[in-house]
């Protein structure tokens, strides 16, 4: 019996709790403030426009600063704690997923996963690397005499570099979230359809949810919905 809350719209299934849509929300404005403070620190034309650059310098640290601060606070969720549990692990099906987005495969059927998908998962182990990286070398830099060890340039050259990195991976996280409004509704609104869950993450989806994707009255069923999932990834 499932225990998540029940949908409150019809067709729809219960995804992301407002906890864990408050921490993507503010992680992604403070990250989106951070980059735009460090471009206007870096290109000249954006330097010329904004000017102040002692306050730009400001923004920048403390929204840098305070990036890993929504997901820590986020930690006293039941629902978010699991979901890092689930980021943190991949399953066999993860590798399929995997090898078909490698061979070109779009197919429902020859990309299993779960609550996340592998590219999802590796994204997150990514970017949580990244923002510790670029906290500690931020810091070398701001506080010059923490690690005298440690040669400031060196900080600089691995800050920017990482940044450069980063906003690639960004633009590429966006852009991927631009192309599925059903995944940005998802993590808006907190519902997902039943359709696209049954066809983007269906391992999660029947695991949880198989009496909402299948309620009475509807000719399939989830065992016949498994099977021919099965059937598809071994052709």
């Amino acid at each position: 019996m499932s225990t998540h809350p029940p949908s409150e719209r019809e067709g729809r299934i219960y995804r992301f709790s407002r906890t864990e849509r408050l921490v993507h929300r503010t992680t992604g404005w403070l990250m989106l403030l951070c980059a735009a403070a460090a471009a206007c620190l870096y290109v000249a034309p954006l330097a010329q426009l904004v000017g102040r650059r002692h306050l730009v310098v400001i923004v920048h640290e403390y929204s840098g600063t305070l990036l890993p601060l929504p997901s820590l606070l986020g930690l006293a969720s039941p629902a978010f704690r699991a979901d890092l549990r689930r980021l943190n692990r991949f399953a066999v099906y993860d590798k399929t997923w995997m090898l078909s987005v490698r061979k070109g495969l779009t197919w429902p059927a020859a990309r299993p996963a779960g609550k996340f998908n592998a590219g999802q998962k590796i994204y997150a182990g990514w970017i949580a690397g990244a923002v510790l990286i670029m906290m500690f070398t931020g810091l070398l830099m701001w506080f010059t005499r923490v690690l005298p060890v440690l040669p400031r340039s060196s900080a600089i050259f691995v800050h920017d570099f990482l940044a450069l990195a980063i906003g690639v991976v960004l633009i590429g996280h966006m852009r991927l979230a631009y192309r599925d409004p059903e995944a940005r509704r998802g993590m808006r609104t907190g519902f997902v359809r039943r359709a696209w869950a049954r066809g983007e993450h269906s391992k999660w989806a029947e695991e949880n949810y198989p009496d909402e994707l299948n309620p009475p009255g509807d000719p399939g069923s989830t065992r016949s919905l498994t099977s021919l999932l099965r059937a598809r990834a071994r052709r």
